[in-house]
């Protein structure tokens, strides 16, 4: 897994908020995959089992010299949104695509802008406002 102590300083976060509102760990499932590009694939078929009622992608896309940054965060974003209407379901997408690694390791520790816990929120709220659809 690329960046794996940003993604599970996310993680952390996520599961922090998740507890605080109530989530038990138990009714969590976590699966790492070894890049941004895996992410779609994963997402659905975790959304196509049919046992969550959210998925939230974490993972870090980091821009060096060459053009891959732009073609691996399009369209791991691209894919995430995908399987999110194909398989209506929320899949919160919280991968950082970032210039600065200074820049991921903000969004992924202390209590602002932090991107696991605001992805626990946006999962949480979407559960809530599509079961009233």
């Amino acid at each position: 897994m690329y960046r794996a102590t940003i993604v599970e300083n996310l993680i952390e976060s996520c599961m922090t908020e998740l507890k605080a509102q109530g989530v038990s760990e138990k009714n969590v499932s976590i699966f790492r995959v070894p890049g941004a590009l895996e992410i779609p694939l994963t997402a659905k078929k975790l959304a196509k089992s049919k046992k969550y009622d959210a998925i939230i992608v974490f993972g870090v896309v980091l821009k060096g010299d060459t053009y891959h940054f732009e073609q691996v965060a399009d369209e791991c974003a691209r894919g995430a949104m995908n399987v999110s209407y194909e398989c209506e379901i929320p899949v919160v997408f919280q991968v950082l695509c970032v210039y600065k690694l200074a820049d991921a390791l903000a969004r992924s520790r202390g209590t602002k802008d932090n991107r696991g816990t605001e992805g626990a929120k946006t999962a949480l709220a979407m559960i809530s406002l599509l079961k009233t659809i």
